[in-house]
Order: C-alpha cells, then sequence, then structure tokens
C-alpha cells in the first residue's frame, strides 16, 4: 500500500476534518485481516490527524480486564479493571464517556498526570465490547459531540 497521510489544512472545522478523515481512512483499512495491524495504524493516523496527546485501544483478554493494545503517546496502564476509570466505566456500561475534568471523574485512573480530559468510546462486535478505543487530551474540555460523533463511526469502520 502507497504511503498515506492524514494530515488536513487547519482551516477544517472539526466536524469536516472527522467527514474527511474518515472517507480518507475507510479504504485504507478495507480488507485487513489482522486487527492488531488495523488498530496500530488507526492510532497513528488519528493521532496525525487530531494531534491528540494519546490514542490507542484497550482490548478485552479476560472477563473482567482490559489489556493495552495499539497506541500512540506515552507509556500507559497495561490493565484496566472492569468498571474502574473512564475506560472500565465505558467497557462495563457499553457506552461513549466524554470526560471533561478527567480529575472530577470518580476512581479516574492516571495513567499519566498530563491527561486532562478524555474520551472513551466502546467497540461493539456481535453485541459484546472487545475493547475501547481511548483519546486523551492534555487540555480541560476539549471533547464534544463532534468528536463523539465521528470516533463512534470510526469505531464502526473497525468493526
Amino acid at each position: 500500500m502507497a504511503e498515506q497521510s492524514f494530515s488536513y489544512p487547519s482551516g477544517l472545522t472539526k466536524r469536516e476534518r472527522y467527514e474527511t478523515f474518515l472517507k480518507d481512512f475507510a479504504p485504507f483499512i478495507e480488507g485487513e485481516q489482522d486487527i492488531i495491524s488495523t488498530l496500530a495504524n488507526t492510532a497513528a493516523a488519528l493521532r496525525e490527524a487530531f494531534g491528540f496527546f494519546w490514542a490507542g485501544f484497550y482490548l478485552v483478554k479476560e472477563p473482567d480486564w482490559l489489556h493495552l493494545g495499539p497506541f500512540q503517546g506515552s507509556v500507559a496502564c497495561t490493565r484496566i479493571k472492569r468498571g474502574r476509570g473512564v475506560c472500565g466505566t465505558a467497557w462495563a456500561e457499553a457506552r461513549t464517556l466524554v470526560v471533561p475534568d478527567v480529575d472530577a471523574f470518580p476512581g479516574h485512573i492516571a495513567c499519566s498526570s498530563l491527561s486532562r480530559s478524555e474520551i472513551v468510546v466502546p467497540i461493539i462486535k456481535d453485541g459484546a465490547v472487545i475493547g475501547v478505543l481511548d483519546i486523551d487530551s492534555d487540555r480541560l474540555n476539549a471533547f464534544d459531540s463532534d468528536d463523539q460523533e465521528g470516533l463512534e463511526q470510526l469505531v464502526r469502520l473497525l468493526c
């Protein structure tokens, strides 16, 4: 496959950036059978396109534990218990969580003290959560409904 850039002009709105990203990224992963390769490229493309502080995946590997998967950013927590922190709660509740201030989230797990806000999107396949997409920002209130909609669309592409 030819090299692909996911860098976009700064004049696009966030919604336009997601629309362009999803249009460009869908054919890039189409037909790829190796989920780890797909998730690794997804994390890299997200970081390139949006400049996220941290972008990556946690995967269900045991009944009550998420395990660190492919990511881009600083060193991260390797395991998260179901129902703990933002990732574990999004998994347990099978819903996207947008957290404007991680320090105000009960039970937040501080993998990096530089993380200030977070969005976590569950990856659901055949009715079960198989992992989560976790995006962190080093700014407060970094995520909104445009991020939620765009990232939920991206996760649907992955399944």
